[in-house]
């Protein structure tokens, strides 16, 4: 399934040519930025139908290349017999493999059944085999991995409101000892991501700000974070840092890339035709992000026109 189109892109969203949802951004050793996102279905099918995996890189932050799609739900042996609900993913590189963690139930009866997944490859963008699921997890979506500074690899997962995390093995498929619920954030929705920056460790979310649609405008999640000296917690809340876009959702990473920092999140924009959203669909989209000199984050600006 694997592919490479050449894309070029001074604007947000910076994919056009398909949906795509919940970016997860990672830098690699080969110097590019590579973006991990889900994929809405296009005509709209639903959340409980989304599939197909795609990653997409750049090394300018102008031309994109979609390394097109690295797994669906049916190369799952454990999942879900009837497919869909491939959500938020993440991915890590760990001692020569690349870890791509995914949430997907495991029966029917989604709701309860949720796992979360792990497929490798020795390639950030193909050759993905699913290996199996992460031991010691909740039925919780959104896994997001961390490796501090020493190696050590963090596991967390988030959404219903509950926010866990903990220690993943060696071995990358098994929790060490038990998950623990994050301490200290306010109105946490989904969407866990972790970065550090001078020490401190950085855990940003989307929160359950709702405005209901009354315009058909106004979006509902915007992105908190929270600051802690421990990748565990507790935390500290510090505020929020983007407003809502024009989607129902929103699910953010943030990364340093080049000596920049920037916000990835999505929105709905490329939905909305002759002044009307066509159900929601979300696209993928990046904006500069600052930092204060007392490490808060400013508030991200979102644009339309380009962040170079």
């Amino acid at each position: 399934m694997f592919f490479s189109m050449n894309i070029f892109a001074q604007k947000n969203p910076f994919i056009q040519h398909m949906y795509t949802a919940d970016p997860s951004a990672r830098v690699w050793a080969d110097g590019r930025l590579y973006v991990y996102a889900s994929h809405d279905i296009a005509p709209p099918r639903g959340c409980d139908l989304m599939d197909q995996y795609h990653v997409f890189s750049t090394d300018d932050m102008v031309n994109w290349v979609d390394h097109g799609e690295i797994l669906r739900s049916s190369q799952v042996p454990w999942g879900r017999p009837e497919g869909g609900f491939m959500w938020a993913p993440d991915c890590l590189y760990k001692d020569g493999t690349y870890y791509f963690f995914f949430p997907h139930p495991s029966e029917s009866k989604w709701d309860h059944s949720w796992k979360v997944g792990v497929a490798t490859s020795k390639y950030p963008a193909k050759d993905f085999t699913v290996q199996g699921y992460v031991k010691g997890m909740e039925s919780i979506i959104d896994p997001h991995v961390f490796m501090d500074d020493d190696g050590q690899v963090y596991i967390y997962q988030g959404g219903g409101g509950v926010c866990k995390g903990g220690k993943l093995k060696d071995n990358m498929m098994e929790v060490d000892g038990k998950l623990q619920t994050m301490e200290g954030l306010h109105d946490f929705h989904e969407a866990p991501w972790i970065h550090k920056r001078n020490g401190i460790y950085y855990l940003s979310y989307s929160d359950n700000h709702d405005e209901n649609w009354n315009d058909g405008v106004k979006g509902d999640n915007r992105m908190r974070y929270a600051t802690s000296k421990s990748p565990l917690g507790p935390w500290e809340h510090k505020g929020i840092y983007m407003e809502p876009t024009n989607s129902y959702t929103n699910h953010g990473s943030i990364v340093e890339y080049k000596g920049q920092w920037y916000s990835f999140y999505h929105d709905s924009s490329l939905s909305l035709k002759n002044g009307e959203f066509n159900d929601w669909l979300r696209s993928i989209c990046v904006d500069k992000l600052y930092f204060n000199p007392d490490g808060t984050i400013q508030m991200v600006k979102q644009t339309k026109q380009g962040w170079k």
